[in-house]
């Protein structure tokens, strides 16, 4: 039998982010390499066909348990995907070890490893800065999303007198490129989504879709939609609605989450807005964005990846925070959303947005190109692939991965 792709990450039912996205980059590594079986080691919560639930963050030894079982298969490639949170263990005090035990794994894996990296800032504390080095030091190739963090990140090594590794490779997040609906399906998603039912809701639709956080700051936006939509409707004639849809994501967040909620529902009852509750995940994800003309993301922290890359997978224009690292570079890379930096701008891109159908259309058609030629998960799988074959050899020559710098 050909030798499986084992992946290492969270995965469903789990509800993270990362797990969603090994879901789905796992479909697509499995359509590109249909010879080979695509297998993931999870956290005990994990199930699906060929899921091993068997990291156990309980014990400090936990990774000796993944690397005997991964060594085992004796895989083609180990692809493992790294956010902070999933693989820190903490001892009876509360105290972490640094992801210490991630590092221990790479150094007893026999086999090619590809790390991923979820979190990677342009300007990293010393414990992350750290960890990183010690990182691209342990795997053969280490994954960014962007090109800035790849050159940020010679830079800030530079600075503690470090050689910037040339093991490191930016291979975007990738996007479904199967979930597109032309403006003759959104009448008939619409009534799959029970929103024909809603007296009197608007044609044109501003959505705020997605989990609900402390860091998204509906407030934003919800402070100012009401002055918007009248501005909207002096200068076109048209109505528009605001569609936030969503759900909690951490029960922390609750008192700001209940609080926007209320607002929203203040604005409901004016017949400006409407709330919708529902988990974004899965097909009824897509559905809810799909209906949208366009959407806001008015965010104060670089954690609306996912979200973003559902925005791009349908070709929806989008107004976002800057400079927000990840946010802004897809913004200005795609062509496909305009940033503002303050409230004034804020209201002045959605008017924008909503006033001109013609710039709506050439920012979709924008992002329908970046999906197409740059993000699409089956362009992504390809760089995957590419990735695997240089772990692979350096793993055969002993020789380490040389690619060149961003600059």
């Amino acid at each position: 039998m050909t030798s499986s792709i084992v992946m290492v990450s969270s995965y469903p039912p789990r509800v993270c982010r990362v797990a969603s996205f090994c879901d789905e980059a796992r479909e697509f590594i499995a359509k590109a390499n249909p010879k080979r079986e695509v297998m993931v080691v999870s956290h005990t919560d994990g199930r699906g066909e060929n899921v091993l639930p068997l990291i156990n963050l309980k014990r400090a030894d936990w990774w000796k348990t993944i690397a005997r079982r991964i060594n085992d298969l004796e895989p083609y490639v180990v692809h493992l995907q790294h956010e902070y949170s999933l693989y820190e263990y903490r001892d009876e005090t509360g105290r972490g070890d640094g992801n210490q035990g991630f590092l221990n794994l790479l150094e007893a894996l026999d086999y090619p490893t590809v790390v991923e990296a979820h979190t990677v800032h342009g300007r990293l504390r010393d414990q992350e800065a750290d960890f990183i080095y010690r990182l691209c030091k342990r795997a053969d190739v280490v994954l960014l999303k962007c090109h800035y963090q790849k050159w940020r990140l010679g830079w800030t090594f530079q600075h503690y007198g470090w050689i910037e590794p040339r093991n490191v490779m930016v291979v975007p997040r990738g996007c479904r490129p199967d979930k597109r609906w032309g403006a003759k399906d959104i009448p008939k998603l619409r009534k799959e989504l029970g929103l024909d039912r809603i007296p009197e809701f608007s044609e044109h639709l501003v959505g705020m879709v997605g989990w609900i956080e402390a860091n998204k700051r509906w407030d934003i936006f919800l402070n100012i939609w009401e002055e918007v939509h009248d501005e909207i409707r002096r200068n076109t004639g048209q109505d528009w609605d605001l569609l936030a849809a969503g759900t909690i994501h951490d029960p922390e967040h609750k008192e700001d989450v209940d609080a926007w909620v209320a607002q929203t529902r203040k604005l409901q009852a004016k017949g400006l807005a409407y709330y919708y509750e529902f988990i974004p995940r899965g097909d009824i994800y897509y559905k809810m964005m799909a209906v949208c003309d366009f959407i806001v993301l008015p965010s104060t922290e670089e954690t609306q990846s996912g979200t973003l890359a559902t925005v791009i997978a349908l070709n929806k224009p989008f107004v976002t925070t800057a400079p927000m690292e990840g946010l802004t570079a897809t913004a200005i890379e795609s062509e496909g959303g305009l940033l503002f930096t303050n409230v004034e701008m804020l209201k002045e891109k959605v008017l924008r947005l909503a006033c001109d159908e013609k710039l709506r259309i050439e920012l979709g058609e924008n992002l329908r190109q970046y999906l197409e030629e740059v993000v699409s998960w089956e362009v992504v799988a390809r760089q995957y692939g590419e990735a695997y074959q240089l772990a692979r050899e350096a793993g055969r020559t002993g020789a380490e991965v040389e690619l060149p710098p961003e600059f």
